[in-house]
């Protein structure tokens, strides 16, 4: 799901666009008064106003639906997380929700609707309303209305594994993945969820199915080559046997990247730290010696290529 941050931005302005576009269709003169200045006053950010006037655009004319949602996003920006538990703050909150459901319900415009139930998820968040049992049905919904949309899966998949509910979150990152069987930041969040739960044979899985999709993407093989490094670093149960099947991988999958990409910063260090863990299970002084002198021209040469970076003009990098 898009931060809120970033919605009420560009995409707000669009959507707004829209709705003036629409005004000369609404019947009632006042109500397209009201909406007017509403929506003059919205785009100042006097929401505190915009929210007097998009309330009396409603009550001109119910049949003005967009004015649901800049009602309820009025309110939403009026509402402060920090204020929690002030009655007059958290009624603000209780109003936005009020308004966001109306728009999901009432607005005949798909993408102003979509935005609506995505600020409703929003505000039963863990920063304001804190209720994962009230977004779960508006997410199921959403995913039903628009299956190939990754990000609500993500969301509901987190909402569950929040209340401890992995097998349902489990299970929605795989119909994610049912749904977009292409699509490698299904993979990642997939990834990301076994590496949370510890379920490191899992997290590789996906990262080597990236890479199947990904063959020519560096960063696909120096991810893979990372998650061998850290199950290696942190994992204090694995046997000297396990660590060098997993550093040997890991050098193999860092290569890889570098193959792609000669002057590919990350994987150069990765390999470094793949080096230098090999050496620490390494018994031959002659070999130890040499995996650290590796990994020290590695460090070197990433750090350089680092310097030259910094020192290039604007746009030559």
């Amino acid at each position: 799901m898009r931060k809120l941050s970033t919605i009420a931005g560009g995409t707000l302005a669009i959507v707004l666009g829209v709705a003036l576009s629409g005004c000369g269709y609404f019947d009632g003169l006042q109500g397209k008064m009201a909406f007017r200045d509403a929506n003059g006053l919205y785009q100042a950010q006097d929401y505190r106003g915009a929210a007097e006037m998009y309330e009396e655009t409603l009550a001109e004319d119910p049949s003005l639906t967009a004015a649901y949602f800049y009602l309820a996003n009025s309110y939403d920006n009026l509402y402060r997380p920090t204020r929690r538990g002030e009655p007059e703050n958290d009624m603000l909150l209780d109003k936005a929700i009020e308004n966001y459901r109306k728009s999901g319900e009432l607005e005949q415009d798909p993408a102003l609707r979509q935005l609506a139930l995505e600020y409703l998820v929003a505000a039963y968040g863990p920063e304001k309303m804190n209720d994962p049992d009230a977004a779960e049905p508006i997410l199921q919904q959403m995913i039903t209305a628009n299956p190939t949309e990754t990000a609500n899966y993500f969301v509901l998949s987190k909402v569950y594994e929040d209340l401890g509910e992995y097998d349902s979150a489990e299970s929605v990152l795989l119909d994610a993945r049912s749904a977009n069987s292409q699509d490698v930041g299904v993979l990642m969040q997939m990834a990301g969820y076994y590496g949370r739960l510890g379920e490191f044979e899992k997290a590789i899985e996906s990262l080597q199915s990236r890479v199947v999709l990904e063959p020519n993407n560096p960063e696909a093989h120096q991810t893979l080559a990372a998650y061998y490094w850290d199950e290696v670093y942190r994992d204090f149960g694995l046997t000297d046997d396990e660590k060098r099947t997993y550093l040997d991988a890991g050098v193999l999958s860092v290569d890889k990247a570098i193959e792609l990409k000669d002057d590919y910063v990350e994987a150069l260090t990765y390999k470094g730290l793949l080096l230098r863990l090999q050496a620490e299970l390494e018994t031959d002084r002659d070999t130890f010696e040499a995996l650290l002198e590796e990994a020290n021209a590695l460090r070197d040469l990433a750090q350089d290529l680092q310097n030259q970076a910094l020192a290039a003009p604007a746009g030559e990098v």
